[in-house]
């Protein structure tokens, strides 16, 4: 989730009215959040009891047809749409848009907190698992490399070689001359 400060005028841009109350689509309210509006919704399916019926609902097949029209007819005015953004462009026709009231979107930021601290929360344990690991592993190669490459020993000194064969000991004579 981002953390900059976005301009109120360009929060209220995205504000629409309909059904009788003033709501944010949810690819707005996910960029808002810095965020892919398929992770939004995966969050609100996740957790669909945080969202009744009064926080969050479904566009109608009727109401996006309705949203388009207004799209079209803005471009064709020089004015850019308050929902022509670029994630709407590419949304999947099969889904219909999320729409979240006031208390939808409050929701919808407390739900991606837990999820971010949550996921904070995991990359910390991971962290300290794989610092465990590549301790681990370093020991083993380092004495994989013992192994590979041993230390020089000296050259032995060479031993006094005893004499084969018979000798014999005898005293010596002193000789004497005349």
């Amino acid at each position: 989730m981002s953390k900059e400060i976005i301009p109120v005028e360009h929060i209220e841009s995205k504000i629409l009215f309909i059904r009788g109350q003033r709501v944010m689509l949810d690819s707005d309210l996910a960029a808002i959040y810095g965020v892919p509006t398929r992770r939004l919704n995966e969050q609100v399916k996740r957790n669909i009891r945080k969202f009744p019926p009064d926080f969050v609902f479904r566009l109608t097949n009727q109401e996006v047809k309705h949203l388009k029209s207004q799209i079209v007819i803005s471009k064709g005015a020089g004015n850019r749409s308050q929902i022509a953004t670029g994630s709407q462009k590419h949304r999947d026709p099969r889904f219909l848009p999320y729409a979240f009231t006031e208390h939808g979107a409050i929701m919808a930021a407390n739900v991606l907190r837990d999820l971010a601290r949550k996921l904070a929360e995991l990359e910390r344990k991971l962290t300290t698992r794989l610092n465990v690991h590549e301790t681990a592993i370093t020991e083993v190669l380092q004495q994989i490399m013992r192994l590979l490459n041993p230390p020089e020993e000296p050259e032995p000194q060479p031993t006094p070689r005893k004499r084969i064969g018979f000798t014999a000991q005898e005293k010596s004579v002193k000789y004497s001359v005349q």
